[in-house]
Protein backbone atom coordinates (compact mmCIF):
# COMPACT_ATOMS: atom_id res chain seq x y z
CA UNK A 1 0.00 0.00 0.00
CA UNK A 2 2.39 2.54 0.87
CA UNK A 3 4.11 1.48 -2.38
CA UNK A 4 1.18 2.48 -4.55
CA UNK A 5 1.16 6.04 -2.10
CA UNK A 6 4.40 6.82 -3.17
CA UNK A 7 3.16 6.83 -6.84
CA UNK A 8 0.30 8.99 -5.81
CA UNK A 9 2.68 11.53 -4.39
CA UNK A 10 5.32 11.27 -7.46
CA UNK A 11 2.07 12.31 -9.85
CA UNK A 12 0.52 14.88 -7.40
CA UNK A 13 4.06 16.45 -6.95
CA UNK A 14 4.06 16.16 -10.61
CA UNK A 15 0.86 18.11 -11.21
CA UNK A 16 2.29 21.07 -8.53
CA UNK A 17 5.38 21.54 -10.72
CA UNK A 18 3.01 21.60 -13.81
CA UNK A 19 0.85 23.95 -12.68
CA UNK A 20 3.52 26.07 -11.07
CA UNK A 21 5.67 26.06 -14.82
CA UNK A 22 2.63 27.47 -16.50
CA UNK A 23 1.48 29.88 -13.48
CA UNK A 24 4.95 30.86 -12.12
CA UNK A 25 3.50 34.53 -10.97
CA UNK A 26 0.43 33.19 -9.18
CA UNK A 27 2.57 30.44 -6.85
CA UNK A 28 3.46 31.78 -3.93
CA UNK A 29 5.00 28.75 -2.76
CA UNK A 30 8.73 29.15 -1.76
CA UNK A 31 10.90 27.70 1.45
CA UNK A 32 9.73 29.25 4.93
CA UNK A 33 6.20 29.78 3.81
CA UNK A 34 3.81 28.22 6.37
CA UNK A 35 0.82 29.33 5.56
CA UNK A 36 -0.57 25.50 4.40
CA UNK A 37 1.18 24.26 8.06
CA UNK A 38 -1.89 26.34 9.51
CA UNK A 39 -4.59 24.52 7.59
CA UNK A 40 -6.80 22.12 9.55
CA UNK A 41 -7.52 19.00 7.89
CA UNK A 42 -7.63 15.16 8.43
CA UNK A 43 -5.61 12.41 6.74
CA UNK A 44 -6.44 8.65 5.87
CA UNK A 45 -4.92 5.53 7.70
CA UNK A 46 -2.82 4.80 4.98
CA UNK A 47 -1.96 8.51 4.73
CA UNK A 48 -1.04 7.96 8.83
CA UNK A 49 0.83 4.97 8.84
CA UNK A 50 3.12 6.71 6.26
CA UNK A 51 3.66 9.22 8.60
CA UNK A 52 4.40 7.20 11.35
CA UNK A 53 6.85 5.04 9.46
CA UNK A 54 8.52 8.51 8.80
CA UNK A 55 8.26 9.36 12.82
CA UNK A 56 10.40 6.32 13.66
CA UNK A 57 13.05 7.73 11.76
CA UNK A 58 13.42 10.96 13.47
CA UNK A 59 15.87 11.47 16.99
CA UNK A 60 13.80 10.80 20.01
CA UNK A 61 14.65 14.54 21.52
CA UNK A 62 12.86 15.52 17.89
CA UNK A 63 9.65 13.20 18.26
CA UNK A 64 9.40 14.52 22.00
CA UNK A 65 9.06 17.81 20.86
CA UNK A 66 6.11 17.07 18.38
CA UNK A 67 4.62 15.19 20.61
CA UNK A 68 4.18 18.44 23.06
CA UNK A 69 2.88 20.46 20.13
CA UNK A 70 0.39 17.80 18.81
CA UNK A 71 -1.00 17.64 22.60
CA UNK A 72 -0.84 21.67 21.84
CA UNK A 73 -3.07 20.77 18.01
CA UNK A 74 -4.94 18.36 19.45
CA UNK A 75 -6.84 20.64 22.49
CA UNK A 76 -6.98 23.27 19.57
CA UNK A 77 -8.55 20.80 17.77
CA UNK A 78 -11.38 19.65 19.89
CA UNK A 79 -12.69 23.08 21.00
CA UNK A 80 -13.22 23.58 17.39
CA UNK A 81 -15.17 20.46 17.07
CA UNK A 82 -16.82 20.93 20.48
CA UNK A 83 -17.80 24.94 19.10
CA UNK A 84 -19.12 23.10 16.17
CA UNK A 85 -17.03 25.92 13.94
CA UNK A 86 -16.08 25.20 10.49
CA UNK A 87 -12.35 23.50 10.82
CA UNK A 88 -12.02 24.72 7.03
CA UNK A 89 -11.74 27.99 8.19
CA UNK A 90 -9.29 27.30 11.82
CA UNK A 91 -6.04 28.11 12.09
CA UNK A 92 -3.79 25.36 13.84
CA UNK A 93 0.26 25.38 13.83
CA UNK A 94 0.79 21.72 12.14
CA UNK A 95 2.82 19.55 15.01
CA UNK A 96 5.18 18.82 12.38
CA UNK A 97 6.68 22.01 11.87
CA UNK A 98 9.79 22.84 13.60
CA UNK A 99 10.91 26.58 14.73
CA UNK A 100 12.56 27.65 11.71
CA UNK A 101 9.57 26.75 9.64
CA UNK A 102 10.73 23.45 8.36
CA UNK A 103 8.60 20.10 8.27
CA UNK A 104 10.16 17.45 10.16
CA UNK A 105 8.19 15.17 8.07
CA UNK A 106 8.22 16.77 4.34
CA UNK A 107 9.10 13.64 2.61
CA UNK A 108 5.92 12.30 4.30
CA UNK A 109 3.58 14.52 3.90
CA UNK A 110 -0.17 13.98 3.24
CA UNK A 111 -2.15 15.17 0.09
CA UNK A 112 -3.43 18.12 1.80
CA UNK A 113 0.10 19.64 2.14
CA UNK A 114 1.32 18.48 -1.40
CA UNK A 115 -1.48 20.27 -3.51
CA UNK A 116 -1.76 23.73 -1.17
CA UNK A 117 -0.69 26.28 -3.18
CA UNK A 118 -2.34 25.14 -6.68
CA UNK A 119 -6.18 25.57 -7.44
CA UNK A 120 -8.01 22.17 -6.24
CA UNK A 121 -11.79 21.80 -5.80
CA UNK A 122 -13.95 19.74 -3.43
CA UNK A 123 -17.47 18.95 -3.78
CA UNK A 124 -18.17 21.83 -6.35
CA UNK A 125 -15.98 24.06 -4.32
CA UNK A 126 -12.51 26.13 -5.56
CA UNK A 127 -9.78 26.56 -3.04
CA UNK A 128 -6.58 28.39 -3.54
CA UNK A 129 -3.85 29.53 -0.76
CA UNK A 130 -4.49 33.10 0.41
CA UNK A 131 -1.38 34.03 -0.68
CA UNK A 132 -1.44 32.75 -3.95
CA UNK A 133 -2.18 35.05 -6.97
CA UNK A 134 -4.58 33.53 -8.68
CA UNK A 135 -7.76 35.38 -9.61
CA UNK A 136 -11.35 34.54 -9.11
CA UNK A 137 -13.27 34.05 -11.89
CA UNK A 138 -10.33 33.24 -14.03
CA UNK A 139 -9.82 29.50 -14.90
CA UNK A 140 -6.59 27.64 -14.26
CA UNK A 141 -5.88 23.68 -14.13
CA UNK A 142 -7.52 22.40 -11.03
CA UNK A 143 -6.85 19.60 -9.07
CA UNK A 144 -9.86 17.32 -7.87
CA UNK A 145 -9.19 16.09 -4.41
CA UNK A 146 -12.29 14.34 -3.79
CA UNK A 147 -10.65 12.32 -7.08
CA UNK A 148 -7.51 11.89 -5.07
CA UNK A 149 -9.33 11.44 -1.79
CA UNK A 150 -10.81 8.39 -2.88
CA UNK A 151 -7.60 6.69 -3.92
CA UNK A 152 -6.63 7.26 -0.59
CA UNK A 153 -10.09 5.72 0.52
CA UNK A 154 -9.33 2.77 -1.48
CA UNK A 155 -5.71 2.03 -0.08
CA UNK A 156 -6.78 2.58 3.53
CA UNK A 157 -9.71 0.13 2.36
CA UNK A 158 -6.87 -2.57 1.33
CA UNK A 159 -5.05 -1.87 4.28
CA UNK A 160 -7.53 -2.35 7.20
CA UNK A 161 -10.71 -3.37 5.89
CA UNK A 162 -14.09 -0.84 5.45
CA UNK A 163 -14.46 0.36 9.23
CA UNK A 164 -10.99 1.28 10.35
CA UNK A 165 -9.89 1.83 6.51
CA UNK A 166 -12.36 4.48 6.07
CA UNK A 167 -11.45 6.70 9.20
CA UNK A 168 -9.59 9.68 9.55
CA UNK A 169 -7.49 11.96 12.03
CA UNK A 170 -6.23 14.94 12.77
CA UNK A 171 -2.02 14.69 12.14
CA UNK A 172 -2.35 15.30 16.06
CA UNK A 173 -4.01 12.67 16.59
CA UNK A 174 -1.92 10.86 14.40
CA UNK A 175 1.01 11.41 16.51
CA UNK A 176 -0.18 11.18 19.75
CA UNK A 177 -1.26 7.32 18.68
CA UNK A 178 2.26 6.74 17.19
CA UNK A 179 3.84 7.79 20.92
CA UNK A 180 1.04 5.34 22.57
CA UNK A 181 2.41 2.58 20.16
CA UNK A 182 5.64 3.69 20.16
Amino acid sequence: MLNDLHKLFVAIDQAFEVVSQAHPEEIACEKGCVDCCQAVFDVSLVEAVNLQANLQRLDHTVRAEIVIAAQEAQQAWAQIMAEGLDPALARIRCPLLDAQGRCLCYEARPVNCRTYGIPTEIGGKGHVCGFSGFEPGRSYPTVNLASLQGILLDLSVQLAGEENGSRRWPIASVILDFQAKG
